[in-house]
């Protein structure tokens, strides 16, 4: 098929000859005006569909691909540490209440433990950011805790509240 043999639906006929009558009525002038104008507005509209989102990919990629590379890294720690907390190998229920009262003791007057059973509750009043971060090292990694539970609220002293941790986690039996 080619264009000479292709019929438009009358009204769409009709239509592109209203437009050429109205084209031939126009002064050359005019229709250069029309013709820039059209340009304009095509180049336009090029620019927003294709060309800026384009630019744009381009110009964020650097940054997206530095945070994903960071994620990456960080994910690749947490699965080595992971690893390396399987092949460590587990503590009796002794061994784990041990370090924990270790360690809290470490924190003073400021923190209080209680166990029970296979569980520990270690209750907080005013601990700074720093010694909860090291009780928290130390009971996952000497003691072989995690913790299961925890309701912590942050004063002008530091932290307050309990947690809770589980001892069975890689407690021998």
């Amino acid at each position: 098929m080619n264009a000479r043999t292709l019929t438009l639906p009358p009204a769409l006929a009709q239509t592109r000859e209203k437009a050429r009558a109205w084209w031939k009525t126009r002064a050359p002038r005019e229709r250069l005006a029309v013709l820039a104008a059209a340009s304009v507005v095509g180049l336009f509209l090029v620019w927003m569909i294709f060309v800026q989102p384009a630019w744009r990919t381009l110009r964020e990629a650097p940054v997206r691909l530095d945070a994903l590379d960071a994620q990456l890294q960080q994910m690749q720690r947490l699965a080595a540490e992971s690893q390396g907390l399987r092949g460590v190998a587990p503590v009796s229920q002794a061994q784990a209440a041990a370090a924990l009262k270790a360690a809290t003791d470490r924190l003073g007057d400021k923190g209080r433990l209680s166990m029970q059973g296979d569980r520990a509750s270690l209750t907080l009043n005013g601990v700074s950011p720093e010694a909860l971060r090291g009780w928290l090292l130390e009971a996952r990694g000497a003691a072989r805790v995690r913790p299961t539970e925890a309701q912590l609220s942050r004063g002008a002293q530091g932290y307050s509240g309990t947690i809770v941790v589980s001892l069975s986690s890689g407690a021998a039996p």
